[in-house]
């Protein structure tokens, strides 16, 4: 009763208020409004008309403080570090991976070589490899800090380092432990072609020269300050008049192809497993052996992919650009769902898995996405990621398929997952870069000078840069790693590159011969239920 009577005396004392006061009501609100309207018309107008301070902050915005440019540099190092330990997770996920992938003999050798080479390539990356790759030096190597700030002395065992790196804001000892992660990487994918017949003391040896002189050397020639193919096309250095520098925001090329080359160098110069059957010899027992843990395989793969997301939006360097790690994560996750897609198709449909949906090929075809996008991925567009990364899976697929033709023995698909996917992935940023983006930098994007490649209006320009520096870096790799394997295989045991015979086919395999374990070993404590429950004669009281 009481809510209705509040009720009525509500609708009764608005029945009650005259025209006068109603009229009197609508003018007031009336001329609130149009007092609002001139307050909002004149924050609109006069900054333009009176040339104010904010009309020229909207056209230009003001340099940073000394402050914010130190909470930014800060955010960009913690961004750094945060991605940097992420591409470091990915041992986890390699060791994972080809360990599924090998045959239960082996497994022990290829985990003793993930731990081997991850504390290897931290020790030479101190030493030698970081000056090698990031100091000034020459357009094929570096060592030394840079010429224009004065600055002396090498950067061997990181001495004579700059507060930051170039005008990154990042301090040189935190790009150093990010890049050391990417160097690590590349080490890692080289055992993986070689599994299953390569000394411990071989892989000790190559391990030396491809961490701490092939990769951070080459690699100088993209990445370095003053690298020939990072300052190609400019002028007064190589091919100035072709306009367009060499470019790989992630490394498709610079860890994946130099990686997946030296893995064919090194199969090569191996030769298959003992006992191994290539499918052009026999269709029936031919092709690559089963793994002996797919579900290890799988799991390594997920986590490769979780790792890539350090991988690809950490090389910004940046938090700032917001927009932009923020694309480069959108177009990693789609180009590894589609590579990952074509090449389950493809086993599908065509090969010795016709009518199988295969478990080994859809893993590295998602595996040969995310390498693909490596490089474009700063400058393409969600669709172009999309796209290229099914190309890739399909390139992946057919690789194998050309490995095997050629008998040549590679366990975890590693050449063409990495070798020939990185390639792609390098030219594919001449087809599909969408003319929208230009670079990221400290403090936001810097668009003003977009990349556009030919299916987005743009020449053939960066295309042919883009084909120029991965097959120089390619030819190179594969000359100079297949000539230390071929000599390291000419050593005489045990630091020879392959395995004697009957370390390879004893008892145990590789894993007992070289390490002296295996992977899953008989317990002494095992139990068993054999005859428990089976009836005796005699019954104890």
């Amino acid at each position: 009763m009481k809510v209705n009577s509040t009720k009525h005396s509500l609708v009764d004392s608005i029945r009650q208020l005259t025209r006068e006061k109603w009229a009197l009501g609508a003018t007031v609100l009336t001329g609130k409004l149009l007092g609002l309207l001139v307050v909002l018309v004149a924050m609109v107008t006069l900054p333009g008309l009176l040339g104010t301070s904010a009309h020229a902050a909207a056209a230009a915005p003001p340099k940073p403080t000394d402050l914010e440019t130190s909470m930014m540099n800060s955010i960009n190092t913690a961004w750094t570090l945060v991605a940097a330990f992420l591409v470091f997770g990915m041992q986890a996920g390699f060791v994972m991976l080809e360990a599924g992938f090998a045959r239960k003999r082996e497994t022990v050798n290829v985990l003793m070589e993930c731990m081997f080479d991850t504390c290897l390539c931290g020790i030479l990356f101190y030493a030698i490899g970081y000056a090698f790759m990031f100091g000034w030096g020459n357009g094929f190597i570096g060592w030394h800090g840079d010429p224009a700030a004065k600055v002396a002395g090498s950067w061997f065992f990181l001495q004579n380092i700059p507060a930051t790196y170039a005008t990154t804001g990042i301090p040189v000892i935190a790009h150093w432990i990010f890049q050391y992660a990417f160097a690590d990487t590349c080490s890692t994918i080289v055992s993986g072609a070689m599994i299953g017949r390569t000394s411990f003391r071989g892989d000790i040896l190559y391990s030396i020269g491809i961490t701490g002189f092939i990769y951070p050397i080459i690699g100088h020639w993209a990445w370095g300050p003053d690298g020939f193919l990072a300052l190609m096309g400019s002028a007064g250095n190589f091919l100035p008049t072709l306009g367009q520098g060499f470019r790989d925001f992630a490394g498709s090329t610079v860890v994946h192809t130099i990686g997946g080359v030296a893995s064919l160098a090194g199969a090569i110069v191996l030769g298959p497993r003992l006992g191994r059957i290539f499918a052009r010899d026999d269709k029936e027992k031919g092709g690559m052996p089963a793994g002996h843990n797919m579900l290890m395989a799988a799991v390594g793969t997920f986590i490769l992919w979780f790792g890539w997301y350090g991988f690809n939006p950490g090389s910004s360097l940046s938090a700032m650009d917001a927009q932009g790690i923020g694309r480069i994560a959108t177009n990693t996750t789609l180009a590894a769902c589609a590579g990952g897609m074509t090449a389950m198709v493809a086993a599908l449909w065509w090969g010795t898995t016709k009518g199988k949906f295969d478990l080994g090929f859809t893993l590295n075809g998602t595996l040969a996405g995310l390498v693909a996008i490596t490089c474009p991925c700063y400058w393409v567009s969600p669709l172009g990621a999309m796209i290229l990364g099914g190309v890739a899976g399909l390139v992946t697929y057919g690789g194998m398929y050309l490995l095997e033709w050629f008998r040549i023995d590679d366990p975890v698909g590693a050449v063409s997952v990495h070798g020939f996917a990185g390639i792609w992935g390098t030219l594919s940023l001449g087809l599909f870069a969408s003319g929208e983006y230009g670079a990221t930098g400290p403090y936001g994007a810097d668009n003003s000078a977009p990349v556009k490649g030919l299916f987005y209006g743009g020449d053939a320009s960066v295309l042919k840069a883009q084909a120029i520096g991965t097959f120089t870096i390619a030819i190179a790799v594969f000359i100079v790693t297949y000539v230390m394997m071929f000599v390291i295989n000419k050593l005489p045991h045990p630091w020879k590159l392959r395995v004697e015979e009957h370390g390879e086919l004893g008892v145990g395999g590789l894993d007992v011969f070289d390490h002296g374990i295996e992977v899953y070993p008989p317990q002494d404590d095992d139990i068993t239920l054999t005859g428990l429950f089976e009836k005796s004669g005699t019954v104890s009281v």
